[in-house]
């Protein structure tokens, strides 16, 4: 049993020659945190990966990452080929792959830099607040204020993670909720999710290889549904195809106002289509004003936290059994 920043532990390979363009990293698929094949946590041992390969660089911290998945992943040995595709003024542009028995499972393109003010801009525009274009977090209640949901046990992981469910969000996706859509509307429709996420290990940090995990906690569109309408959509599997990450801003230091090992999760899906149920994801990882249970409503927490990455997605709705013998017949491989 590891908590997650040791389920992610990654090492150079020695049979990396020394003048190679492609540097090998290797690990073991943790059977805790790879359940049914999290791939918010495969993607998190490329990011470690590349993090691990851009150290020496002057462009240390991972801006954008777009993966394809084409194979499940096993529990067992990985390794994770990188190369750099391009070296630019401000931004590295490099490929990585993660294959088990030879096999490439997930493809990665991903955009090095630094995350801060580049020292070539002439001007600096943002919308951060106060701003009145700002974004804010849109979680209604202070973690503080929350109860926490335990995981189901399909997760491995459940007793390293304590989640929380807004219900002011949960209630907008009722069938007799305001926010439904009619022959009038213009726009809108779609179901939403939120809460708080908190890695439970006092050792634990917010990092940027624990956000490309946090990209892929949410409930998704399938299961947002109300029973009358989803019919046996919850007896699924929801495979990803695609899963792209922008990195939005540093991630603060252990503060009052920010926590150490807690996230704010929002998510929103708007389409569900053939083939397979293929649907969509939108979703947000911000900072948090503390741990779950603790500290106090201030009144103005919403406008000290910031957004850390923006997460865009493509998934399936397949069968559970589809994907039990899908594994199996990989695990033979």
């Amino acid at each position: 049993m590891a908590p997650f920043y040791k389920a992610v532990n990654v090492q150079l390979s020695n049979k990396c020659p020394t003048n190679s363009a492609v540097k090998i990293y290797t690990g073991v698929v943790d059977s805790e945190w790879a359940c049914f094949t999290h791939l918010g946590y495969v993607l998190a041992l490329i990011v470690e990966s590349c993090i691990h390969y851009q150290s020496a660089t002057s462009h240390k911290d991972p801006i954008h990452i777009t993966a394809h998945y084409l194979r499940s992943t096993t529990v067992g040995p990985y390794e994770v080929q990188v190369r750099t595709l391009k070296i630019g003024k401000g931004f590295t542009n490099i490929v990585a792959e993660l294959a088990q028995k030879g096999l490439i499972k997930v493809m990665t393109h991903i955009i090095f830099g630094l995350n801060a003010p580049s020292p070539t801009q002439r001007t600096r525009i943002t919308i951060d607040p106060p701003s009145p274009y700002a974004r804010q977090i849109p979680i209604y209640g202070h973690p503080s204020e929350s109860t926490p949901v335990r995981l189901r046990e399909l997760y491995g992981f459940n007793t390293y993670i304590k989640t929380t469910s807004d219900a002011r969000i949960k209630k907008k996706n009722q069938l007799d909720s305001l926010t439904r859509t009619g022959p009038s509307t213009v726009g809108g429709g779609g179901l939403e999710w939120g809460g708080w996420l908190e890695f439970v290990d006092k050792n634990e940090r917010i990092t940027n290889t624990s956000l490309a995990f946090l990209a892929d906690m949410f409930v998704n569109l399938p299961r947002l549904l109300p029973g009358e309408v989803k019919g046996n959509l919850e007896d699924s599997w929801f495979p990803t195809m695609t899963l792209a990450i922008e990195f939005r801003h540093p991630i603060p230091p252990p503060s009052t106002v920010h926590a150490d090992r807690t996230v704010g999760l929002y998510s929103v899906g708007r389409f569900l289509n053939d083939p397979d149920h293929r649907h969509d994801t939108y979703s947000e990882i911000w900072t948090a004003p503390s741990n779950i249970g603790e500290g106090q409503d201030t009144g103005d927490w919403r406008a000290k936290q910031v957004c850390l990455a923006t997460a865009t997605q493509m998934a399936l709705a397949i069968p559970l059994s589809v994907n039990k013998a899908r594994a199996e017949k990989d695990a033979k491989l």
